[in-house]
């Protein structure tokens, strides 16, 4: 709907000030997008698939500027521009996208699972273009159910059920909803001990070592107690995106279902890159 491509059935939405669905031509001009899955005319090669998807946008009205910034993503993606679209991986025809997406200048960038595909180097050029093109003021919305990508890269995380938002805000906004895992060890220690500590969930005691949650606003009141234990080894980890990813879908999943939902792409992303460096 963002991109003009459906018709909002209820709600409202504009880019720019500008309504999607009426002003699709002007907005396209300032809008890079990549999907998921990218397919491409099979009889082109990639450099030519980069140069038609940029010329459709206008982005190659410079083009000394244009080439330069071609060249250079073109190498830090390590694409092969030369061999036809129906030879390309998955993960080559999601480099064609995001270099034709990053080679023309535009204000926003819509990126729905860019990643997909891209072995684990890929990624981390990936990270390192969109980190670029924020330092240029450029908006980046991102969809992706990689959450440590969002977590990296991500100023403010929306989640969203059902088609509902359910929580929105910065990580630093968002953390308080989860809880802070702590752990530790010390010699002799009880139940009792663990009594002694407020607010605390989810305990585990193995082998003298204590592992329990605890509400990340309880925190100070906690660590006087701990202090006055003289445990070892301490350890608090503070709650991640995952976790409230967790808290919102969690309910519906048994453990191992949860983790394929946090990661349903890893295996694929594997197994494509290990295709593609076999094509190689």
């Amino acid at each position: 709907m963002l991109l003009g491509l459906a018709r909002a059935s209820g709600g409202s939405a504009t880019v720019f000030g500008q309504d999607p669905w009426t002003d699709a031509v002007e907005l396209h001009k300032r809008i890079a997008y990549v999907p998921g899955d990218v397919s491409l005319w099979p009889n082109l090669s990639g450099g030519e698939a980069i140069d038609l998807l940029s010329r459709l946008r206008g982005g190659t009205a410079d083009k000394a500027a244009y080439a330069e910034r071609k060249a250079r993503l073109i190498e830090v993606f390590q694409l092969d521009p030369s061999k036809k679209g129906r030879s390309y991986s998955k993960g080559n025809r999601q480099k064609v996208a995001l270099i034709a997406a990053f080679a023309s200048p535009a204000d926003v960038y819509i990126l729905d699972e860019p990643t997909s595909g891209l072995d684990p180097l890929m990624e981390g050029v990936f990270n390192q273009e969109i980190r670029r093109a924020a330092s240029l003021g450029t908006t980046v919305l991102l969809s992706s159910h990689i959450l440590s990508e969002v977590e990296q890269l991500c100023d403010r995380v929306t989640i969203i059920r059902a088609g509902k938002t359910v929580e929105s805000g910065t990580l630093a906004e968002l953390r308080h909803l989860t809880r802070t895992e702590v752990s530790f060890a010390r010699n002799g220690l009880t139940d009792a001990d663990i009594a002694r500590i407020p607010s605390v969930h989810d305990v585990a005691l193995v082998n003298g070592r204590a592992r329990f949650t605890v509400d990340s606003d309880k925190i100070s009141s906690l660590l006087p107690v701990l202090t006055e234990l003289d445990v070892k080894g301490l350890r608090v980890a503070p709650p991640s995106l995952e976790e409230l990813f967790l808290r919102h879908y969690g309910d519906e999943l048994n453990p191992a279902e949860a983790s394929l939902a946090l990661h349903p792409s890893r295996k694929a992303r594997r197994r494509e890159a290990a295709k593609e460096a076999s094509l190689r």
